[in-house]
């Protein structure tokens, strides 16, 4: 073989190479539809991104799983498959006049797991979605979890009853309710200032209000009465899994000592981590840190 076959050779085997690796299994994105199809016939919207070790993420209460977005951009970046519901009458699912209910919730969330046949799931639920994911593995078991992170979680349990003295007196939980039901817009602004740090912008703040306006009262009322009257102590304590606590101490929606230093306790070997002068919604106001404490926990 003369000296320009040689070369002619090498590039081409060169150039052979590249394509392979470019088309190599892992490096592809498999197409998913967008929708999963619920217990009861509804249509839940699934974003469904990457091809590694799933990481399935549920969000707050009004929210949908766009506020998640930043989180699926580096997670998907380190090789991980990243799974964001809407939950039933939020963002692109469908809204059923039923089901709101923190048993059929959870049920929307095994149905996730189970269409997509996700195993070894490393399951991060925010504000209300801590409830379902901890709902999810006190009725479904712990089999495809492998790992449980709650951000700014709204567990164990809200109501001050005799056996659970420092919580929130039932009244004062059903005036906050009926101030939502009176005027949901004026509520949201009486609350924004805690909610979000003082240098949010104001294109963040809009977002956010607009995504909560869009929800129906009556899927609002009744997702958030869901989450504030769940006692999930014993389903906590039973949880056998790593799990990552993250909250800021300065949380005014779900105050840490009432919620995450609880939920810390009662979770056998869980870690706390406390983000100084932090407010509710991390994923928004320290979504940076928190991608790098939730890629240290799953990498251990």
């Amino acid at each position: 073989m003369n000296r320009r076959n040689v070369l002619e050779a090498t590039l081409l085997g060169t150039a052979l190479a590249a394509v392979s690796g470019a088309s190599a299994p892992a490096a592809q994105q498999i197409a998913r539809s967008p929708y999963v199809t619920a217990k009861d016939g509804t249509r839940l919207f699934v974003q469904d991104w990457g091809n590694g070790k799933p990481v399935l993420l549920l969000t707050a209460w009004t929210f949908d799983g766009t506020t998640w977005g930043s989180q699926i951009e580096a997670l998907t970046a380190k090789g991980f498959r990243c799974v964001a519901l809407d939950r039933r009458g939020h963002g692109r699912s469908e809204m059923p006049s039923a089901g709101y209910d923190l048993e059929t919730l959870t049920d929307d969330v095994a149905s996730v797991i189970e269409a997509r046949d996700l195993r070894d799931v490393a399951l991060v639920g925010f504000s209300m979605g801590s409830v379902e994911a901890v709902n999810y593995l006190a009725r479904y078991g712990s089999d495809r979890i492998a790992r449980l992170v709650l951000v700014a979680p709204t567990t164990p349990f809200l109501v001050k009853t005799e056996d659970n003295p420092d919580a929130l007196p039932k009244a004062m939980i059903e005036t906050d309710q009926a101030a939502v039901a009176r005027d949901f817009v004026k509520w949201i602004s009486a609350n924004e200032a805690p909610f979000f740090l003082p240098e949010t912008p104001e294109i963040t703040r809009t977002w956010i209000r607009q995504m909560m306006l869009s929800v129906p009262l009556p899927v609002a009322m009744a997702c958030r009465k869901s989450m504030a009257f769940a006692d999930l102590r014993a389903a906590a304590a039973g949880i056998d899994r790593p799990t990552l606590i993250l909250q800021g101490d300065k949380d005014a929606s779900a105050p840490l000592p009432l919620t995450g230093a609880k939920t810390a306790k009662l979770i056998k070997g869980s870690k706390l981590t406390v983000y100084e002068g932090a407010p509710h919604p991390l994923p928004l106001t320290h979504g940076e840190r928190l991608i790098a404490d939730m890629l240290a926990f799953m990498n251990a």
